[in-house]
């Protein structure tokens, strides 16, 4: 309890020191986008899309999504990783359902579904996982999401759920209880999950970032609608969530 109460004025520290005014009370006029650094943002983007064309994007005559028993397994045991956390993070909400929720899946699919591997947890007793992180108890903390900001490799944010990510890192229960060797193999299983979720979702995450007329709008756009709705307590678990790439102004544009 003393580490989480030092990892929260750590935040509240990180928070204070982003001059400007970075992380407030939100953007100007209700559903804005308060983008101060597009320049910036516009340069990592372009880097973490010819990141993606050189890793992931999908060749000539090759389908854009791969669904397999392999990439499901990987997204399974990388999701079933990040439990522990989600459950710390409902508790910080003051939610304690969702917690007991994520506390009672993660239990089921690392004994029975062999590590997480398998979903036996949301496929054979209906309890699919909660999401939520670290920006998001910022938010039922009232911290506003500041100015948006696009993360090397790590892709679209805001300040706000950028310091959530590294309070994440750090207030993890699992990788703090691994020693070196089961947290090497606990991060390389993540990376695999995160690899195997941009397979199985490709035709989306492609039309986005090679389809549209400017793909970094597109996905700044479709990033905060997301994130907003999310915080306002409106996305509930992972067969419910808002679909973050659904353009609500139709398909992109077709360069």
């Amino acid at each position: 309890m003393r580490k989480i109460f030092g990892l929260c004025l750590l935040a509240s520290v990180a928070l204070a020191g982003c001059g400007g005014g970075t992380i407030s009370a939100g953007p100007a006029t209700p559903g804005g986008i308060n983008d101060p650094y597009e320049s910036t943002n516009r340069q990592i983007h372009a880097f973490n899309k010819g990141v993606d064309r050189a890793l992931f994007k999908a060749r000539p005559g090759e389908p854009r999504s791969v669904d397999n028993a392999v990439y499901r397994g990987f997204s399974n045991a990388g999701s079933n990783l990040s439990l522990p956390g989600k459950v710390v993070n409902s508790l910080l909400q003051g939610r304690p359902a969702p917690a007991v929720k994520n506390t009672f899946r993660f239990v089921i699919n690392t004994t029975i579904g062999i590590g997480g591997i398998f979903d036996p947890a949301g496929h054979a007793l209906a309890l699919p996982e909660t999401d939520t992180d670290f920006g998001e108890t910022l938010a039922v903390w009232g911290v506003g999401e500041g100015a948006y900001v696009e993360l090397p490799l790590l892709g679209p944010s805001t300040a706000r759920d950028a310091v959530g990510r590294v309070v994440d890192f750090a207030l993890d229960p699992l990788g703090n209880a691994f020693d070196a060797r089961e947290a090497t193999v606990a991060g390389t299983v993540s990376v695999g999950g995160k690899v195997a979720e941009r397979k199985q979702h490709g035709d989306i995450v492609e039309s986005v970032l090679y389809d549209s007329a400017d793909s970094y709008a597109q996905e700044r756009l479709l990033y905060l609608q997301m994130r907003r709705h999310q915080v306002a307590g409106e996305e509930t678990n992972d067969e419910e969530a808002w679909d973050p790439y659904a353009d609500p102004y139709g398909e992109p544009d077709a360069q």
